[in-house]
């Protein structure tokens, strides 16, 4: 038994994090902190020629998602995530972009005109765009500081050979301070390294051959502080967030959510929906989450998801009703956003469908 694994979870405690194999389940170690988690992600960077902006003053932060539309009607639309302006170059029409790339960009050499929108509106556009290559840098490590280790774990670490140093495939689960499973990250670690830990006795801080696919960036770790504490015990508590950091907490909301287990509650429900605050996307799939399961609840982060929370397992059985309250907000903000290929539709006309056939009967208010 690993010090830790059953009680102490938390922030007082050694479980915060587990490290645990992917095929049995077995838990290699468990500690409470964690070196390599929280950091800037590697963002792609694009230079943008001819840049054509939409409207005037367009600066810092663009959009989760923004999208970038070929002339050429033959080529899909590309995703740049979590996109900012870095700046422009001076005595040139070159804008520079970073963001995250999903690896679906453009065919190579692609020299023709580009528009850009955030799917709320056009951004502007550009004749031509070149990707700037990063600078090679060494990935870090991950080192999980004061783990405590399991038996099996001491024994790999004894051989000390290269495969019993590879632990293929494992999940580094995160736990709350309830001991509830928040979110986890898949790694292939390889162990690099390994020294008796400050943090305790019989602790070691264990370094892995690994980055983390998915790190927290600098402007989420508040957010994941305050669930690392707990979920939210009143609802609301992301109304007061900008969008950038909605989406954060919307990420967390649904990590959760598919993780804990629901339990569906008799058809014929009545739920209220508050409207006060659906003024963007994850704005609207945040107040419906609360509006079924309750503070800090999930029903769905994008249209598909609340398509397959509608079908069961996810605390709601048909036939019921929602009110919406405050419906006029979204209406304003809502019913005009923009596909990935930039044709406009409505957001809260296509959830009101979705919601109908899945056999919740909505009144707006």
């Amino acid at each position: 038994m690993i010090p830790g694994v059953q009680e102490g979870r938390g922030a007082g405690g050694q479980g915060r994090y587990a490290l645990t194999e992917s095929e049995n389940g077995h838990v290699w170690g468990v500690c409470a902190e964690v070196d390599g988690l929280f950091r800037e992600p590697r963002r792609g960077t694009y230079e943008l020629f001819g840049w054509v902006p939409e409207r005037a003053g367009l600066r810092g932060w663009l959009g989760d998602r923004v999208w970038l539309v070929p002339e050429d009607t033959t080529l899909d639309a590309w995703l740049l995530e979590d996109s900012e302006i870095l700046g422009q170059h001076a005595w040139t029409d070159a804008l520079v972009l970073t963001g995250l790339d999903d690896h679906l960009g453009p065919p190579e050499g692609h020299r023709a005109t580009v528009r850009l929108h955030n799917e709320y509106r056009w951004l502007g556009s550009c004749r031509e765009f070149a990707r700037v290559l990063p600078e090679e840098r060494a990935a870090p490590p991950l080192v999980l500081r004061g783990l405590a280790p399991s038996d099996l774990l001491r024994r790999a670490l004894a051989t000390g050979t290269r495969h019993a140093l590879d632990l293929e495939e494992a999940w580094l689960e995160i736990r709350d301070d309830n001991g509830d499973r928040l979110t986890d990250r898949l790694l292939r670690p390889r162990i690099r390294a390994w020294h008796s830990s400050a943090h305790g006795p019989d602790l070691i801080d264990l370094e892995l051959d690994e980055e983390v696919h998915r790190p927290v960036a600098g402007h989420a770790r508040p957010l994941w502080d305050r669930w690392l504490a707990g979920p939210p015990k009143n609802p609301g508590a992301w109304a007061v967030l900008g969008t950038r950091q909605r989406e954060s907490w919307l990420e967390l909301v649904r990590e959760r959510g598919c993780r804990i287990r629901h339990h569906d509650r008799p058809a014929g429900r009545e739920y209220e929906m508050d409207g006060r605050h659906i003024t963007d996307r994850p704005g609207l799939f945040l107040a419906l989450g609360e509006a079924v399961n309750g503070p800090g609840g999930y029903f769905g982060g994008c249209l598909d998801a609340v398509v397959d929370c509608l079908r069961g397992d996810f605390g709601y059985r048909a036939p019921a009703t929602l009110l919406w309250r405050h419906a006029a907000i979204a209406r304003r903000h809502l019913s005009h956003v923009l596909a990935p290929d930039g044709q406009p539709y409505d957001l809260v006309d296509l959830v009101l469908e979705i919601l109908t056939e899945g056999g919740m009967r909505v009144t707006l208010a």
